[in-house]
């Protein structure tokens, strides 16, 4: 008898057409528990669900899909090529190979178009992070925030088109929107990553990019008892940038799985602990200026910010799962996973008005730049270098804590009758709090313009940014006080600024499904069931200026919170003063004023829906020749009802609005997967697709304010009508496995998108508001103000190329030798305003390429990665929480990892690693429109070296 696999092992397997027996088993199975069949040629071989375990796929509701019909909610099991190794004769693969492998049977034995990540072992993913190992797959990448990928682009869309499952549950999310932040999922929870690119009608909350579905192990299918730990520690060689950061961090985890009451009752146990540190340097250019009388034409620093921020990160993840299985017949599941994540950031640097600065009246009259420019060098329209003078630097010590909770549980019971019945019912919960606080506080050598002493700073601008020459000491506590340095608060002598964000997410979601197997004919089983979603995010805004004590102009900070200045010197800015602004505001130095203009309050949002989905489907299993076509044909009626509430302003105060829509949408889908024998596939995909907008986008209210570069008063607001994303997908696929230990695969897609939303800026007159703050008396009403519409869509299409190959296979002398990656290249085509032209929505990069090479033997295990993504526009977060948009450059990212596992004697189950992370010190960059000499975003974040182990009993 053949035993159960643990994850990260491989056993070749039985029998060759063992297709309709093995649909009962899950895809956790898949990676964790399976046998099949391998050709003769290879070493390790398919991995199948075992066909007398007919319960594995009870858990995971949106088991996308049933590709034989004979156990609903079940992965195809893959016919087997003829030379298979007889049990008792199993060749075992652990570690990274097997992970690949299982990788390979998990889209090798799928009809829609899949790509997947296994764990190595028990808790442990081929990466630290989540992210990090998805953006390793064909076709997908993530970019970059503060340091570390949390968000997932899927086939050139940004990560609002794809969605986040977890055991094949729809989740919350930690930001303002739907996409999933993947710093909230420890990697060592997770068991099995799995991203569908094709649409299916029995998978509920599918993105129009893809869908990512995250699974946790399943007790039973398991089949063994064992405990795991693990820890890591972890340095960032930036060094510690802020006085009292830290640059030296840790990780440890556990895990527990066992069975009990002759294998009915199974449990599994994970806990992972973080604490671990960022560190980085960022300078931001405010813009460029082409309006300088002393460059007329040729672009020069308008301003800039320059900062060096130290992150700490700590998370508590813990999940659970509870199989019971009374009877043959039925068996039941609950799950519960809960993160408790904070982000604790430190942010200290000087802003410098530049060019930007505006102007004066001179003796004469006339108005003339404040800050002029003086020696200045053009090249190639680009001012290189040159010097300000009379300038008015503030000095910036800011902070950002974010605090999230996520809980999520989920109960299912799958009945599996003896005459082809089958039924499950799902039910689940989701919910994320999330806190924010962004404090800001402000130091200069006086209040207000033209007040305090000013600097005369020259600057080089060139690849890497700008750097400065100044000529004051701004870590002198007696030159730089608290204060309002520029006036940007006006009466409010702003010192500072205080915002709390309290966000809420919550999703309730209850599916049943009911499935009958045929026989004899073209479809081998038929299901329908019913989803009801009902999904409320709301967001709560608290501002305050900070206002010093008895309407003080200045304030000289007092000793006891004088912290070691801050070297920003890597900017020529050299040291700065510093403190920590928390304890000032703890400390009574700052009292807090409330700010209740139109564009806090009206940022505030609820935004409620209710989604009722009714499907029907059939799988496909029918012999052509030699051949076996499989898939699946099926139809989603999505009925939804979405609302959004709010204050907005009527003309003399604030008033409570909701308004909303409700629409249908029919999403038809089919897929084809026609096999030859000689373990070819060709896969045919079509499909009606939708994404709802972001629910940021569909808030009611609208918000303004005084533009002070173009003087006149701007807004922009939400929809609470916007609908859908549509999208007409198809998508062919060719693919040649060599059993389990490889492929290559050619994948073709193309998305008609039938509509877009976009902001649409109109003229706008704000007769009736109230006059913003810092607009002054007379200025004109009439504005400008952007809002999200649905607009015309286009076209986004593209072709990707993967492979997994062990080099053995091919020659015997590089036995234990491998490679594996993929690269896309992407066009779009997408016109989102009418008349207009193409333009690339967020997310897109033309070229992603990634690899790794990697050596598995004798215990020795070593890899490197590269991930390559050519230029995109991405999506930035201000500490306001304003989402920007600029064009980042294009990037490559080098990873490796060394690590050897004992096999035997008092050491075995111990395995030792050491990780390097970033090795060639990639920066992220963004430009100033598409002119690339002009570098608004230069961030730096260093090499992080991991050295941990994990130990299995």
């Amino acid at each position: 008898m053949i035993e159960p696999n643990l994850p990260g092992q491989i056993v070749a397997p039985f029998s060759t057409r063992a297709r309709r027996a093995a649909l009962g088993a899950s895809a956790l199975a898949l990676a964790a528990s399976l046998m099949l069949p391998a050709p003769a040629f290879a070493q390790a071989s398919t991995n199948v669900p075992d066909p007398n375990n007919s319960s594995a796929a009870q858990a995971n509701p949106n088991e996308a899909p049933s590709d034989d019909g004979d156990t609903f909610g079940a992965p195809l099991a893959t016919d087997a090529a003829p030379g298979n190794v007889a049990p008792g004769n199993e060749i075992v693969v652990t570690g990274f190979r097997a992970a690949l492998e299982n990788a390979v049977a998990a889209k090798r034995t799928r009809d829609v178009v899949v790509e997947s990540i296994s764990a190595e072992d028990i808790g442990k993913l081929p990466d630290a992070s989540i992210a990090e190992s998805i953006a390793r797959l064909p076709g997908l990448t993530s970019q970059r925030v503060s340091g570390r990928s949390n968000q997932i682009s899927i086939r050139g869309f940004a990560p609002d088109f794809s969605t986040t499952l977890l055991n094949g549950r729809e989740q919350t999310s930690t930001g303002d929107n739907r996409a999933v932040e993947y710093d909230q999922y420890p990697s060592e929870v997770v068991n099995q990553v799995l991203v569908y690119k094709t649409a299916d009608a029995s998978l509920i909350g599918q993105g129009l990019s893809g869908t990512v579905d995250l699974r946790t192990i399943r007790p039973l299918e398991y089949g063994r008892q064992v405990v795991s730990i693990g820890a890591r520690g972890t340095y960032a060689d930036a060094g510690k940038l802020n006085a009292g950061s830290q640059e030296l961090g840790y990780r440890v985890n556990a895990t527990y799985v066992d069975q009990f009451a002759d294998d009915t009752l199974g449990v599994a146990l994970s806990a992972s602990y973080l604490d671990e540190p960022y560190q980085i340097q960022e300078y931001n250019a405010w813009g460029f200026d082409t309006a300088n009388p002393a460059t007329p034409g040729a672009a020069v620093i308008g301003g800039s910010k320059s900062y060096v921020t130290s992150t700490t990160l700590t998370r508590l993840g813990l999940q659970g799962t509870v199989e019971w299985r009374p009877t043959d017949n039925i068996t039941t599941t609950v799950d519960a996973f809960y993160s408790d994540f904070n982000d604790d950031q430190i942010k200290r640097g000087i802003e410098l008005p530049l060019s930007f600065a505006g102007t004066v009246t001179d003796a004469a009259g006339n108005s003339v730049p404040k800050s002029p420019l003086t020696g200045a060098v053009v090249t190639d329209g680009l001012v290189t270098s040159g010097t300000f003078n009379n300038v008015e630097a503030v000095v910036r010590n800011d902070s950002f804590e974010r605090s999230a909770k996520l809980y999520s549980f989920g109960w299912n019971t799958r009945w599996e009758g003896d005459n082809g019945w089958a039924a499950q019912f799902d039910a689940s919960y989701s919910r994320t709090d999330r806190n924010e606080i962004v404090l800001e506080t402000y130091g200069g050598t006086g209040f207000g313009a033209n007040t305090g002493a000013t600097d005369t700073i020259g600057f080089v601008t060139g690849e890497d940014g700008t750097t400065f020459d100044p000529g004051l000491d701004y870590s002198d506590p007696n030159l730089i006080l608290l204060t309002d340095p520029l006036g940007w608060g006006g009466a409010n002598r702003q010192a500072g600024y205080y915002n709390d964000r309290d966000v809420k997410d919550e999703i309730k979601q209850f599916r049943a499904e009911l499935e009958k197997e045929l026989d004899g004919g073209f479809l081998a089983s038929v299901r329908a069931g019913l989803n009801y979603t009902s999904r409320s995010k709301d967001l709560t805004p608290t501002q305050f200026f900070l206002i010093l004590p008895s309407d003080a102009l200045t304030q000289v900070i007092p000793d006891q919170y004088v912290l070691e200045s801050t070297d920003v010197s890597y900017l020529g800015l050299g040291p700065i003063l510093s403190y920590d602004p928390r304890a000032l505001l703890d400390g009574g130095v700052y009292d807090r004023t409330p700010n209740l203009t139109n564009d806090v309050i009206s940022s505030a949002f609820l935004v409620e829906e209710d989604v009722f989905t009714a499907y029907a489907q059939g799988t496909i299993d029918q012999e052509v020749g030699d051949a076996e076509l499989t898939g699946n044909i099926g139809v989603q009626a999505v009925f939804t009802d979405q609302s959004s509430s709010g204050l907005v302003f009527n003309g003399a105060g604030f008033s409570e609005l909701e308004r909303g829509d409700d629409y249908v949408d029919v999403l038809p889908s089919v897929n084809l997967s026609l096999r030859l024998p000689s373990d070819w596939v060709f896969r045919l995909g079509a499909a009606r697709q939708m994404q709802r907008p972001r629910m940021d986008d569909m808030r009611v209210a609208n918000g303004y304010g005084y533009n002070t570069q173009e003087e006149i008063i701007t807004g922009s607001g939400g929809n609470p009508y916007l609908r859908p994303i549509r999208s007409n997908s198809f998508d062919v696929t060719v693919e040649k496995y060599f059993g389990n230990s490889g492929y290559v695969a050619a994948q073709g897609f193309y998305k008609d998108l039938k509509s877009f939303v976009y902001n649409l800026e109109v003229p706008f007159d704000f007769a009736g508001f109230p006059l913003p703050t810092g607009a002054p008396a007379g200025t004109p009403t009439l504005g400008r103000n952007t809002q999200p519409i649905n607009g015309e869509g286009g076209s986004i299409y593209g072709v990707e190329l993967a492979s997994t190959l062990q080099l053995g296979e091919v020659v015997s002398a590089l036995d234990g030798f491998g490679v594996t990656g993929g690269g896309s290249y992407t066009k779009t085509e997408i016109v989102p305003t009418p008349g207009g032209e193409a333009e690339d929505i967020p997310g897109y990069s033309r070229w992603v390429l990634n690899g790794t090479a990697f050596f598995e033997k004798w215990g020795l295990n070593v890899r490197g990665s590269v991930r390559y993504r050519s230029t995109f526009v991405g999506e930035l977060s201000g500490f306001g929480a304003q989402r920007t948009r600029r064009r980042a450059l294009d990037e490559t990212i080098v990873d490796a990892q060394i690590g050897y596992d004992f096999a035997s004697g008092s050491l075995n189950g111990l395995s030792l690693f050491l990780q390097g992370q970033n090795l060639t010190d990639a920066p992220f960059v963004t430009i100033n429109g598409d002119e690339r000499a002009q570098v608004i975003d230069y961030q730096t974040y260093g090499r992080r070296f991991l050295a941990g182990f994990s130990y299995k009993f």
